[in-house]
C-alpha cells in the first residue's frame, strides 16, 4: 500500500522552509566544528563550552554553577560534575565569594585561559568562514514570516 504524499502545511512556505534548514545546517556544521577542535585540544566538548561560559559571563569574569547549567542547558548536579572533571584537569577553581560568603564562584585558572585562548581563535576564524551564512539577512524569509514577499 502507497502512502499518500503530504501536501505543504499551510503557514510557512518553500523559502521559509529553505532558511530554516539552511540556518539549522550551518548551525550543525558549526557545531561539530567546535566539538572536533575541543577534542583536538584534549578538552570535551562540554569542558570547552564550560571555560567558554565563565569567560562570557557578562561583566564579570566568573560565574556561579548555576548560571553554567543554565548556559550549558543541564541540569545543576551534572553542573557541579563537569566542574568537579575541569577542576581536577586544573581548568577552572571554585572560590567562595568575597561579597557573599554563601555564593561559590567559578574561575578559571592560567592553564584553563590557555585551552580557551587557543580554542576562542580557532572559533573565531571558522566564524569569519561563515559570516555571510549566519546573516540576518540569510534567514529573513524564516524570521519575517512573510517568505520575503
Amino acid at each position: 500500500m502507497m502512502e499518500q504524499i503530504a501536501e505543504p502545511a499551510a503557514g510557512m512556505d518553500k523559502r521559509q522552509y529553505e532558511a530554516l534548514s539552511e540556518f539549522r545546517y550551518q548551525l550543525r556544521r558549526f557545531l561539530h566544528f567546535s566539538e572536533n577542535a575541543a577534542r583536538a585540544e584534549g578538552l570535551t566538548p562540554q569542558q570547552y563550552l564550560l571555560l567558554l561560559h565563565v569567560r562570557g559571563v557578562p561583566g564579570r569574569d566568573w560565574a556561579t554553577v548555576g548560571e553554567l547549567a543554565e548556559r550549558l542547558q543541564i541540569q545543576h548536579h551534572g553542573a557541579v560534575a563537569l566542574l568537579t572533571r575541569c577542576e581536577e584537569q586544573g581548568l577552572a577553581a571554585r572560590r567562595k565569594s568575597e561579597r557573599d560568603r554563601r555564593q561559590v564562584e567559578v574561575h578559571l585558572t592560567a592553564a584553563g585561559e590557555g585551552f580557551l585562548a587557543r580554542l576562542a581563535a580557532r572559533h573565531e576564524a571558522e566564524l569569519r568562514s561563515l559570516r555571510d551564512v549566519f546573516r540576518v539577512s540569510r534567514i529573513t524569509a524564516f524570521n519575517d514570516g512573510d517568505g520575503g514577499r
